[in-house]
């Protein structure tokens, strides 16, 4: 038998805990709950519990003491085994409102779409031979047929640099002391993507996996602006959207390089033509899943402006201008604006503040609404320019904030995005390979929940950091924490559909699609109740 006093102090440390927790934005969501939502969430704990012990505490051949919540790009393997990641692959997403349309795609489908056109050529600036395989960037993009060239192939000792080569060939004629075919794959493949050793080894500092992670736009980029690709990109990525149990998406679409390239491989292409394409693909789309019974699965497609931070202010009020005459022509395309970049060596936005503060003007006085949306905090900075960021996008009206990794050092600000609903659009897994923390465990995301602030789950370049959908991020959140549980990654699910830029009926219409499947889906997994619990 307890004594009376530690029957208080149990008491007293109930309500301690409680009215801590009441502070998080799922903490009125847990008062309405069905009992079927409670099965399922004790579930998914008891599963947890489980395979922290089963799957997380043993130790594997290639992830030498791993955890939950470990590095992602060594511990993916482990992941895809567990059976709470298949549930979470059942579960629906939501909105995914933070991505970088450039980089949706798995290397894998790209390097497959571009081996299926003629036009696609390569060329290096030296021999590609077992001692300059690692270090060389290819450069692929369509070239026009009168620039075709019979040239020696890349692995040739007779190869000139820099010269075309029809990529289908240089494949096919690859070194088998380099593994041949496979080996180009391989080799190709490795310079659209961030690999472990790069993140945890020789590029293990935030700058140094920035070069890395911009060398592989630098790559993948003209190959994705390539119009017979781009629609085949764009289709796979909603579909494989889709199929991850995301129902609505905002991609971040970078216009400051403004081309893309027709399938003669020489004719530049108005940026019109890519918005006549988004809008045909989306309603193609929905008619397509409304023939097969799917409506409720794919409400739409959005785009946010962005242009990079590296622009003069002359530039970026050119921008604006050319934003507002789209946003006239597309208002249901366009959802908001952002800069984009490094922030740590970037320009920040102060820079820019006299810029933005006439576009929040001009749109009053041309009767159009084109939200900020802008990255700020993505940086482990304390007082730097790219911290003090956050303080600009919020004075300037900003409705989300992309990362916000280093708002927990900012108790007055976190307090504002609580009062204003300003959602945070957090990219766990984005973060770690950035090298802004070394695991979900030392993430700040439960600061920022259990301060009451609004949270969005995302996955910001996908394609490079091998995080395809959202399941991934929702996976590595879920067991890097105790307390949230499956109540709570259905709020965020929830929430992202709250704080998406979809006009209100829009949105309404989206919420009762998503009750309709969470529900299903809960059902589905409180079936597991009683051999778990």
């Amino acid at each position: 038998m307890s004594s009376p006093a530690l029957d208080d102090y149990l008491r007293d440390r109930i309500n301690l805990i409680n009215e801590d927790r009441a502070l998080r934005t799922d903490c009125d969501i847990t008062k309405h709950i069905s009992s079927e939502e409670l099965r399922a969430d004790r579930a998914v704990r008891a599963i947890r519990t489980k395979e922290a012990e089963t799957i997380w505490g043993v130790e594997h051949d290639d992830v030498p003491h791993p955890f939950p919540g470990t590095e992602f790009l060594t511990g993916k393997k482990i992941i895809m085994k567990s059976r709470l990641f298949n549930i979470l692959r059942m579960m629906p997403k939501g909105a995914l409102l933070h991505v970088h349309q450039y980089a949706t795609v798995e290397a894998s489908f790209l390097l497959k779409l571009a081996l299926q056109q003629p036009a696609m050529h390569i060329r290096v600036p030296n021999v590609i031979d077992s001692s300059t395989i690692a270090v060389t960037l290819p450069d692929i993009r369509p070239i026009p047929q009168e620039q075709y060239t019979h040239s020696c192939e890349i692995t040739d000792a007779a190869y000139v640099p820099n010269t075309w080569v029809e990529m289908r060939t240089a494949r096919e004629a690859f070194d088998p002391s380099l593994g041949g075919p496979e080996g180009f794959d391989k080799w190709i493949v490795s310079t659209f993507v961030i690999n472990p050793s790069e993140a945890y080894g020789s590029h293990n500092t935030p700058n140094k996996i920035w070069q890395k992670f911009q060398s592989t736009f630098a790559v993948t980029d003209p190959i994705i602006r390539y119009m017979p690709i781009q629609k085949a990109y764009l289709r796979e990525f909603i579909m494989s959207s889709i199929a991850d149990g995301i129902s609505y998406i905002e991609s971040r679409y970078n216009f400051t390089v403004d081309y893309f390239v027709a399938e003669d491989g020489k004719t530049n292409l108005p940026i019109r033509d890519l918005f006549l394409l988004l809008e045909s693909l989306v309603k193609e789309i929905q008619v397509e899943l409304g023939q097969q019974g799917r409506e409720d699965e794919f409400v739409g497609f959005k785009i946010i402006y962005t242009v990079s931070r590296t622009i003069s202010c002359e530039q970026l009020d050119f921008e604006l201008k050319r934003c507002v005459e789209f946003k006239r022509e597309f208002p249901h395309l366009i959802a908001g604006f952002d800069l984009v970049g490094h922030e740590d060596t970037n320009k920040p936005l102060i820079y820019y503040a006299e810029s933005l503060i006439r576009f929040i003007e001009r749109q009053k006085q041309e009767h159009v609404e084109i939200p900020f949306l802008f990255h700020a905090g993505e940086t482990l900075g304390d007082g730097t320019m790219a911290d003090m960021n956050l303080y600009d996008a919020i004075l300037l009206g900003t409705k989300r904030i992309g990362h916000g990794f280093s708002l927990v050092k900012h108790p007055r600000l976190m307090a504002m995005c609580h009062e204003q609903k300003i959602a945070v659009e957090v990219c766990p897994i984005s973060n770690e390979i950035l090298r802004l923390t070394s695991s979900m465990a030392t993430h700040p995301l439960p600061a920022l929940i259990n301060q009451g602030v609004p949270v969005v789950l995302a996955s910001d370049d996908p394609a490079m950091f091998s995080n395809m959908g959202l399941s991934f991020d929702f996976y590595q959140v879920l067991v890097a924490s105790e307390v949230t549980g499956l109540i709570a990654l259905g709020q965020i699910a929830r929430d992202s559909i709250t704080y998406s830029r979809l006009e209100e009926e829009e949105k309404e219409r989206a919420l009762r699609a998503w009750e309709r499947r969470w529900g299903a889906f809960v059902e589905a997994v409180s079936l597991y109740c009683d051999m778990f619990v």
